[in-house]
């Protein structure tokens, strides 16, 4: 044997020692998970629609070959969540359930046949948990989290590895939990079927979840973001996140007038619609010649009746917005981390806390998102 076939030979036996060394370090080490754990149900009323929320001692699941168990660190809330909870949500619902669709945390156990993630990821779930890309199917409604599907207002959840996606890597966990309906529902609106251009007008209505992501989005593409409130004090707030003007409808109650000054009389190009049937006559009167209306909420009501002499003529587009997939939200977090966007949290609570943050959701006084710590 030459010393050539002496060395590589053993190369080949030291490579092959190796190898099995490195395969072994990167099996991620097992995290102590409790048997039990606290949880928040809904139970509905037994003489009424209503559900009333109750915190109990639940098992912790173990995951399935292809299921991940993720540890929450924090949950928000969204209007969604009180129409659940009134039962007046526009779906059959279980008599008991885990509510909130919302949260983020970190995986702690997965099954033997997942790869999408390891265990220490930070992660968050999709609204739909069947809804991975492409145009949304007749299915999908019924994989929806904190509804038809256990939500997340849970100390762990065991969830499909395709549920979930990572976290971006400039938020917290309370950030991260902002995610799922408000962002994605914003960023579909504006990117997916706008496709926002820098430049152009987006009208924006309150400040609630939905509508600052739509502003922060508007203003990090370089857009012109327009939006209303009653309040004087949030409107400074807004100026401070990019918009770029500013209507308070209490002192305007044709505050379309005022979108057309700040437009120059063109109107805006693109309405994110989240007050429904009070807002919706105002919005349409806001909209430019072919101008896209983005149908996302009912805050003041579902109905009103759509002008279709107005809109034919003017080639306004009126689209209806249900959240987004797995693919949109993976776009949006790309996005948030190129420019470093931070999700705008009126105020955090603690676990215990939970039913106050419904409280104050159903108020009507945040700014922004309103996150529960777990």
């Amino acid at each position: 044997m030459n010393r050539r076939t002496r060395m590589a030979w053993l190369a080949s036996i030291v490579l092959c020692l190796l190898i099995p060394l490195t395969l072994h370090a990167a099996v991620p080490e097992p995290v102590e998970v409790p048997q039990t754990q606290k949880q928040y149900r809904l139970f509905k009323g037994r003489f009424s629609h209503s559900y009333g929320l109750r915190i109990v001692d639940a098992p912790v699941q173990r995951p399935g070959p292809f299921e991940v168990l993720v540890k929450v660190r924090a949950v928000s809330l969204n209007h969604r969540d009180l129409y659940v909870a009134s039962g007046g949500y526009p779906a059959k619902l279980r008599k008991s359930f885990v509510p909130l669709s919302d949260g983020a945390g970190e995986v702690v156990a997965i099954g033997g046949n997942v790869t999408r993630f390891s265990i220490g990821d930070r992660v968050a779930a999709i609204y739909y948990q069947n809804w991975f890309g492409g145009t949304a199917t007749p299915q999908m409604a019924g994989s929806a989290l904190g509804g038809e599907l256990d939500g997340m207002l849970s100390q762990y959840v065991k969830l499909n590895e395709q549920g979930l996606v990572p976290l971006p890597k400039n938020l917290s966990f309370e950030e991260g939990a902002t995610l799922p309906c408000a962002g994605v529902t914003a960023w579909s609106a504006l990117f997916t079927q706008g496709l926002l251009q820098p430049g152009e007008t987006v009208l924006l209505e309150g400040t609630g979840g939905v509508s600052i992501f739509g502003l922060q989005f508007a203003a990090a593409r370089g857009a012109k973001p327009i939006i209303t409130s009653s309040s004087d004090k949030k409107l400074e707030r807004t100026k401070l996140l990019g918009a770029f003007g500013t209507i308070n409808y209490r002192n305007d109650e044709n505050w379309e007038n005022r979108v057309r000054e700040l437009t120059d009389g063109v109107g805006v190009r693109h309405v994110l619609d989240v007050g429904g049937e009070d807002t919706l006559p105002h919005a349409l009167a806001s909209l430019a010649n072919g101008g896209q209306l983005a149908l996302i909420g009912g805050l003041g009501g579902f109905g009103g009746k759509l002008p279709v002499l107005q809109l034919i003529p003017a080639r306004v587009t009126v689209t209806g917005i249900s959240v987004g997939s797995r693919a949109e939200f993976e776009a949006m977090n790309a996005f948030i981390e190129r420019h470093n966007i931070r999700p705008v949290i009126d105020r955090v609570f603690e676990f215990a806390d939970a039913p106050q943050a419904y409280e104050l959701m159903d108020s009507g006084g945040h700014f922004g998102k309103i996150v529960i710590r777990m």
